[in-house]
């Protein structure tokens, strides 16, 4: 298998492995767990970039600057994932229109933010390195995304199993 592929393969095990239970915990004891995997996630996911990307000494020296600088925006958003992630669990099976709105209004704005983010630091990457080099690492960092969200996904119960709210006092059944 090709190194980048296994470490890839790597990345996707030790993020289903490493599956935590934010549904039966306390608010500290989930906040330790949830920065404790986000730090190791972030050494990983850098291995995996240095790996993936095999730069060149100067190719490196010029990348790893910009990437902490993007790396540090995008912990920002992050961070309003997992508040947005734990508002979610805290009110899963109690659901209702507004919290719907508000949550999917949420999600759909970090997925914005993030789009934005990319888009903001691609000629960033390129001008350091080359258009050529910021493409590769972003179809990296789109890969490392979707392991991610797979993940996330397998973790969250989806409303689907959420019971349905009862209807609303006058409302008239079909």
């Amino acid at each position: 298998m090709k190194s980048p592929i296994r470490c890839l393969v790597l990345i996707l095990s030790f993020l289903l492995l490493s599956g935590i239970s934010l549904w039966a915990q306390s608010d500290a004891t989930t906040d330790y767990e949830i920065n404790a995997l986000r730090a190791d996630l972030k050494a990983d996911k850098a291995d995996i970039i240095n790996q993936a990307m095999q730069f060149s000494p100067a190719d490196a020296k010029k990348f790893w600057p910009v990437y902490k600088q993007y790396d540090q925006e995008l912990s920002g958003i992050n961070d309003h994932l997992v508040q947005l992630v734990k508002t979610y669990a805290e009110k899963f099976g109690s659901i209702n229109d507004a919290d719907a709105q508000s949550l999917t209004t949420q999600a759909l704005d970090v997925q914005a933010k993030k789009i934005a983010l990319k888009q903001k630091y691609f000629p960033i990457f390129a001008k350091a390195t080359s258009p050529l080099t910021a493409a590769k690492f972003y179809q990296v960092e789109y890969r490392l995304e979707l392991l991610f969200n797979l993940k996330l996904a397998s973790e969250l119960p989806a409303l689907l199993i959420q019971p349905a709210a009862a209807p609303a006092a006058g409302a008239k059944a079909n």
